[in-house]
């Protein structure tokens, strides 16, 4: 027998709805039998600036109990799933630094052969989703890491239609997280959890 599956959902949400998917992703991967750590990456913006946005300092507040990454949590995990929102179509700098730090553990080959996918948000409706998972995926392919996506593997994924990973549209805060999204990032979890169970088993009995 081998080990509980250990996944680290490292993520960053300014306003909260990440935050939320997140929640519900460390939540069903615990229940489908994963150890988790639910972890956010630091805040780079000024608390000023922070501030300025009511619901960004909120979130920033209900969260402070939630640790922040570390390279040692990558190394710790057979699979890690990544949150963030989409800026300019592309990654938050916020995860990105903490993905930029990593590059010790890239050069000793740490974050190889591991399991990774990813989930994101917009405020508009083809905000930079897709685009920004794709941007995401780009770094796990230097890691040597495997991608596993959702596709459309539950007839679910037809309703939230994003094969890449979990991803909602909050509307400038208008549309809190709905049950499409949490369905999605059930499907996911579910998915990774499954398959990186079947990776590391496989691994195991091929004495890897």
């Amino acid at each position: 027998m081998t080990s509980a599956v250990r996944l680290a959902v490292i993520y960053y949400s300014s306003t909260g709805t990440n935050t939320t998917v997140a929640k519900e992703i460390a939540d069903t991967a615990a229940k489908a039998g994963a150890e988790v750590r639910l972890l956010r990456v630091a805040e780079l913006a000024p608390r000023a600036a922070v501030d300025s946005n009511p619901a960004w300092a909120a979130n920033a507040d209900a969260t402070a109990g939630i640790p922040e990454a570390g390279p040692d949590d990558m190394v710790w995990a057979d699979a890690v799933i990544f949150g963030t929102p989409t800026r300019y179509g592309n990654v938050s700098s916020q995860l990105k630094q903490f993905l930029d730090s990593l590059g010790g553990l890239w050069s000793e080959g740490k974050l190889a052969d591991k399991v990774y996918s990813g989930f994101t948000s917009s405020a508009t409706l083809h905000g930079g989703q897709e685009s920004t998972l794709l941007a995401l995926y780009n770094t796990i392919y230097h890691f040597g890491g495997v991608v596993v996506a959702p596709g459309y593997t539950d007839p679910s994924k037809f309703a939230d239609g994003n094969p890449y990973g979990t991803s909602h549209v909050d509307a400038q805060g208008e549309s809190p997280v709905d049950e499409t999204t949490l369905r999605a990032a059930r499907v996911q979890a579910e998915r990774v959890v499954r398959l990186t169970r079947a990776l590391k088993a496989g691994v195991a009995a091929d004495g890897g």
